[in-house]
């Protein structure tokens, strides 16, 4: 802003009289800041005698807003309604968003109720409310999950456009609220692609995909949302070869894919374990390599390493450019998983020296991959480093991991006395964990003490595993007739072990 900063003092007598000079000024500084400048300009004109107009005040409001001054644009608020201009539709707009807009930004402590009130009040205010406005403030509501004074709001509108019917039905499918959203949804006079999108969603989350499909098919548009809507529904739902199926039609109909619809692709072929259908993923986004975001590339990375090729992942791991924490975190469990101890641990402290910070999931994949490898002294290392190094207290997750660790490798009485400092009550897990480390010292005392925890702490969970493993280690220790009894208390609790099951994708052929 230098050059026409430069430009408006060499205007001469001309700034005295053109108030579209200022407005330009005022409006240059909106844009590109600095935004106190842009308010020093607005106080300077109407020393200098001229008056504000519709073109001034939507600038001037929202350099107050983006400086977080509520104290000023009150001001020029109050300036407004003198003056008349809140009549003006942009002047009002910028009154409402600036009023909304600083309740969400500054003051995060004020409820809901006290913001919308006072958003509300701004409306009722205004003479003038063009349909714009009302669905402004019924998408508020909404998003505040408030759909009761939105539907009062909506059914008050002297007129509505689809804007106004799409604000409604996507706000009941957004609280599972089917009959409303079914209600409205047939009654709009004009749908699109946002309307039947919306009821998409509405079927599919209350769980009803056959509908869901149906709506789909009857689209007379579809976009990629759509699309995706549906595809992801099917993976959340555990339809995975549908989801895929539903992709291969995609590409074959020539529709334009963005990263969400890889995610959602990718995260089937994991759950099915069909690496070769990943691979041709893999291979379509080669071709356009703009798509393989982050996001994406972790998809990719933990997709190749649930279908057991760490290799893969790997190299998918060293091509991402902007890792995120959660790339990193995945990369480290899934070199844990499969064994390569090391080279987890060495990417967790990559992670460190390239500035990222680990999260409670970062701690966790690296203390997983220490009780993997046995790594008794490097997990002691990383768990007592979460409190010290980063300030941050481990949590329920963190103990358990080095519970089990030291209870499986002969460490039974440190793991033991970590259970009783730590500042958790111990749950399932917790215990769990404790008694894999009995069945390794063949501590036959400490494991029936542990199950009386267990038993206390009246869990309605299937948890049939530590019944199993208290039997193991009386049948260790030749005491088979309470090896039989913890089997038998299985069946009197009702508490049955879950068969294993594989499951195997047949070959798909994917030609586009």
């Amino acid at each position: 802003m230098d050059y026409p900063e430069l430009i408006f003092s060499q205007m001469g007598h001309k700034i005295q009289t053109e108030i579209y000079l200022w407005n330009a000024m005022i409006r240059g500084y909106a844009y590109n800041g600095p935004y106190l400048k842009c308010i020093s300009m607005y106080d300077e004109m109407i020393q200098r005698g001229l008056q504000p107009n519709n073109y001034t005040y939507p600038y001037v409001l929202n350099s107050c807003t983006e400086m977080g001054n509520h104290k000023e644009g009150k001001k020029v608020h109050c300036r407004i309604i003198k003056t008349g201009f809140g009549f003006a539709d942009s002047v009002a707009n910028s009154v409402l968003s600036f009023h909304i807009k600083m309740f969400d930004c500054f003051k995060p402590d004020v409820m809901k109720n006290e913001k919308l009130s006072i958003a509300q009040k701004v409306f009722d205010d205004m003479l003038i409310k063009p349909v714009e406005f009302w669905n402004r403030l019924i998408s508020e509501y909404v998003n505040f999950g408030d759909l009761e004074c939105a539907r009062k709001l909506f059914e008050e509108m002297p007129e509505r456009d689809i804007v106004s019917w799409n604000s409604m039905v996507s706000g009941y499918a957004g609280v599972g609220d089917l009959e409303n959203a079914r209600d409205l949804f047939e009654r709009m006079p004009e749908k699109n692609v946002v309307s039947w999108t919306s009821m998409l969603g509405a079927f599919a989350s209350s769980g009803d995909l056959q509908m869901a499909r149906k709506l789909f098919e009857n689209m007379p548009d579809r976009n990629v949302v759509s699309w995706n809507s549906m595809i992801s529904n099917y993976v959340q739902h555990e339809k995975f070869d549908e989801a895929l199926d539903l992709f291969t039609r995609m590409l074959m109909e020539g529709v334009d894919l963005d990263g969400f619809t890889f995610v959602s692709a990718l995260s089937a072929c994991s759950h099915l374990g069909a690496l070769e259908f990943g691979k041709w993923i893999h291979f379509h986004l080669m071709r356009d390599w703009s798509q393989l975001g982050v996001i994406v590339g972790t998809a990719l990375i933990e997709m190749y390493a649930n279908c057991g090729d760490v290799e893969r992942a790997f190299k998918v791991f060293i091509k991402i450019c902007k890792k995120d924490v959660f790339c990193w975190n995945v990369m480290i469990k899934s070199l844990a998983i499969h064994g390569r101890i090391e080279d987890a641990i060495k990417i967790f402290f990559m992670m460190q020296k390239r500035g990222l910070k680990p999260n409670d999931f970062t701690f966790t994949n690296a203390l997983f991959a220490c009780n993997h490898g046995g790594l008794v002294d490097e997990g002691r290392r990383i768990f007592y480093s979460i409190e010290r190094d980063f300030g941050v207290n481990p949590k329920i997750e963190h103990y358990g991991c080095l519970i089990d660790l030291l209870g499986r490798n002969g460490q039974l009485e440190e793991a033991h006395l970590l259970v009783k400092v730590m500042p958790y009550k111990a749950d399932i897990a917790i215990w769990g964990a404790l008694l894999g480390g009995c069945r390794v010292r063949g501590d036959i005392k400490l494991a029936e003490k542990v199950m009386e925890r267990i038993d206390e702490l009246k869990t309605n969970a299937n948890e049939s595993g530590v019944y199993v493993l208290l039997s193991n280690i009386y049948a260790s220790a030749n005491q088979w007739p309470k090896a039989v009894s913890a089997r038998d208390k299985m069946e009197e609790n009702r508490i049955w072990k879950k068969a294993g099951c594989s499951s195997v994708l047949e070959g798909v052929y994917v030609g586009v």
